[in-house]
């Protein structure tokens, strides 16, 4: 008689296996690599405006088709994943990042780095929400949470490896050699991932075969630590049905949505014009070329330090006040900037605490929106959230060059008050449900 197997249950009453833990040290190891080309690009902004010739306002095209790349690339390529499995297209998206991000290396016109980084984008932007999936399935229920968030780290991660070694390196092997590393190493982790990474368990699960039915055996074996006769069946919970977007503003939840969109699209113009744009503001301000990178370094590091105990207070305080108090305070750290000239210490410690200020509210939103939507359609709801969120990636990388070029340094740091102010406002509308407390909030995104 054959045995049945359900997989969540038998992966939440083991204890982490060494096989899991590769698992979730590939998907760091994706994320960071992820993160460290997203970024490769404000690291050389300086050098390649000094290389070509432009105006910092011509840097903003090639910011903006990042971006966008990485908005196709995480909705076309989460699709594919869903039919084609997890595991082959996070190695096609390690695989068009590392190729485009070499090619920048060699790249002899402003439109071809435009050009190239559209296509790496659209392999960053698919890579990350599929390792998220795969290190979550991977991971048991009560360790799901940490275990996401960790991997999510991985991006600042990268971000502040790649600052560091543009700052050391870059005056030797130029803005050139940073997308040549961006591409060399992706491609040796290429290596590794076809060799030893695993399919998802769920999509194994759905397809049914013996041959997916062998691998789901080897796979809970090598995590179980026990034999699994090759006549086992296995399960997976039946998926969320899906609810409509215009549930969100029924049942008197058009409020929340509004006031959630609103904080989510203008959180994210002010984060992403401050990532993207902060070298070239710190060498516009003065500060030499190499240095600059260190800016984004202070910003991440700050980040890092303070995502994972964010993390752990959330669920014990009230979110919709630490938003408020977050962004009251990236508000007085803009203003704080927009008036540090060139006093480097107090310009480094306070795009440092930016991390916090601005960036923060990135740990946090995902709390708020399970304390302002019920259970069924909280994943509708941050679907729809981050979709607004990632076009405000959009708007503040075009944008911030316009402001560095028609207000300087000053009119830059003054221009990030004003989407803060506007998240704030919109984060005055939401009123969280009287049961949110008794929620358990979804996994960042």
């Amino acid at each position: 008689m054959s045995t049945h197997y359900s997989i969540p249950e038998l992966i939440d009453s083991r204890q982490i296996s060494a096989f899991q833990w590769r698992v979730f040290a590939l998907c760091f190891l994706v994320a960071i690599l992820d993160g460290f080309d997203t970024q490769a690009i404000a690291f050389t902004g300086p050098s390649i405006i000094q290389a070509f010739g432009l105006g910092a306002g011509a840097l903003a095209p090639i910011l903006t088709a990042g971006i966008v790349g990485m908005v196709l690339g995480a909705m076309a390529l989460g699709l594919l994943a869903d039919k084609f499995g997890r595991r082959p297209i996070i190695i096609a998206a390690v695989a068009l990042f590392a190729v485009a991000s070499l090619a920048t290396a060699f790249a002899r016109t402003t439109e071809q780095i435009l050009v190239l980084r559209f296509i790496a984008g659209i392999g960053m932007g698919g890579a990350t929400p599929v390792v998220l999936s795969l290190a979550a399935e991977y991971g048991s229920a009560r360790q799901r949470g940490t275990i996401m968030t960790t991997v999510l780290l991985g991006l600042p991660a990268g971000a502040i490896l790649g600052g560091l070694l543009a700052a050391w390196m870059l005056p030797s092997i130029g803005w050139q050699g940073i997308f040549a590393v961006g591409g060399i190493v992706p491609l040796l982790l290429l290596a590794v991932l076809i060799f030893a990474l695993p399919e998802s368990l769920y999509f194994l699960t759905r397809r049914q075969g013996n041959v997916s039915r062998n691998k789901i055996g080897k796979i809970l074996g090598a995590i179980s630590k026990t034999r699994i006769s090759p006549d086992s069946t296995y399960s997976v919970p039946e998926l969320e049905v899906k609810t409509g977007v215009s549930s969100l503003f029924s049942a008197g939840l058009g409020r929340n949505t509004l006031g959630i969109w609103t904080v989510y699209l203008f959180n994210w113009v002010a984060w992403f014009m401050l990532l993207s744009w902060l070298p070239t503001v710190l060498k516009a301000t003065g500060l030499p070329a190499e240095q600059a990178p260190m800016g984004t370094v202070a910003v991440n590091t700050v980040f890092v330090v303070c995502a994972i105990p964010l993390s752990i207070i959330l669920p014990k305080i009230n979110t919709r006040l630490l938003l408020l108090i977050l962004f009251v305070f990236g508000i007085a750290l803009c203003l704080g900037l927009a008036n540090s000239g060139n006093h480097w210490a107090l310009v480094f410690t306070l795009a440092g605490c930016a991390g916090l200020g601005i960036g923060g509210q990135q740990i946090v939103l995902n709390y708020m929106v399970a304390q302002a939507y019920p259970t069924a359609l909280r994943a509708t709801a941050t679907g729809w959230a981050i979709a607004l969120g990632r076009v405000g990636a959009i708007i503040g990388s075009a944008s911030g060059g316009w402001f560095l070029e028609h207000g300087g340094p000053a009119g830059y740091y003054s221009a990030l008050v004003v989407p803060l102010v506007i998240a704030t406002a919109g984060l005055l509308i939401i009123r969280p449900r009287p049961e949110a407390a008794e929620c358990q909030p979804l996994a960042a995104h």
